[in-house]
């Protein structure tokens, strides 16, 4: 059985996911550019592999065409719109994620940095390098209305670690009504539209997935109706927040800063790093040392499963499928 680990990092603070493909019989291929991959890089070097532990490259209908081989996808992580879900169905590939595992590490990051940008550690730290001395004013978490695009897994993880902040006012919003919503006797969480939450939230983080219902969610138009004084936050995907208007609107003043974590095209080089206003990271939302690890794992023992001939646990479900026929 061959397997192409194409993610990367992959194995690097615990060689039990690699030790666990070899114990079983998998001959196991490591990325061989040691980058994210292009289409064109994964064309042409998965036409013999029987399994793909996957990241974030392009999985599209022109890669599988030449996945002759391939009976299973292991996604390590949640995401999907980078696999081409019905073109792997029509080949006859099954395809696995890891929803669970990246929660934690997503959900705290999201808490980092709304604290870094409240309190401008971005700024007086860019500051400071370049031998200059400001004691920037701030804000807390607590005085702030906080506003919550997508209540799942992370959203409902950053909701709850809000509450513990005694945050008094969470504006949440999410197209799945009856997820609940986390109760705390010195904050309140309510349920509104997104445009209740543009107009009064001070700060908004997304936590939604990427899909036709998503993508330019946030655009320019959106942003207009933000308050100026106000913040945005990305842990989620790129595409989701229009990376140009979000330029546009950053460098006329009419939004105090954001935090990227997402790019539409990965590594980014694009001109939201010429902005010290606005904070970016390099799709580090999952990367710890315990929840990298646990992904990793998961993805693995899905694959194990397969080469043992066991039933899958962790196959993506039908409304995923679904969801992504309506965006194509």
């Amino acid at each position: 059985m061959k397997v192409l680990v194409s993610t990367i990092p992959f194995a690097d603070h615990d060689q039990g996911p690699l030790e666990a493909l070899k114990k079983n019989g998998a001959e196991v291929v490591l990325n061989p550019f040691g980058r994210k991959l292009r289409e064109n890089d994964l064309t042409q070097i998965i036409s013999d592999f029987d399994v793909l532990i996957a990241g974030t490259e392009p999985i599209s209908q022109v890669v599988l065409e030449n996945a002759s081989q391939l009976k299973l996808i292991a996604r390590v992580g949640i995401g999907l719109d980078n696999v081409d879900l019905m073109s792997a169905r029509r080949h006859g590939i099954e395809v696995s994620y890891t929803p669970e595992a990246p929660s934690p590490a997503v959900a705290e990051l999201t808490i980092g940095l709304m604290i870094d940008l409240l309190r401008l550690v971005q700024m007086s730290n860019v500051g400071i390098h370049r031998g200059e001395w400001h004691r920037y004013f701030g804000r807390r978490l607590t005085e702030v209305t906080i506003g919550i695009i997508g209540a799942g897994r992370i959203g409902g993880r950053v909701i709850r670690h809000l509450a513990g902040f005694n945050c008094k006012r969470i504006l949440v919003n999410d197209i799945n009504q009856s997820i609940a919503l986390p109760s705390h006797p010195y904050c309140s969480v309510e349920r509104v539209d997104k445009e209740s939450i543009y107009r009064e939230a001070d700060l908004i983080s997304l936590h939604v997935p990427l899909n036709h219902q998503t993508r330019n969610l946030i655009t320019k138009k959106v942003m207009s109706q933000m308050r100026p004084d106000s913040i945005i936050i990305n842990t989620a995907r790129g595409g989701i927040v229009n990376e140009k208007d979000l330029f546009d609107t950053l460098q006329s003043g009419k939004l105090a800063g954001a935090a990227i974590d997402v790019f539409e095209d990965e590594p980014y080089y694009g001109n939201l790093a010429s902005l010290d206003q606005c904070l970016l990271t390099a799709h580090m939302g999952s990367m710890s040392v315990d929840c990298r690890t646990c992904m990793e794992r998961e993805a693995v023992e899905e694959v194990v499963r397969f080469i043992c001939g066991q039933p899958r646990q962790l196959l993506v479900p039908e409304e995923e499928y679904t969801n992504q026929q309506m965006v194509r």
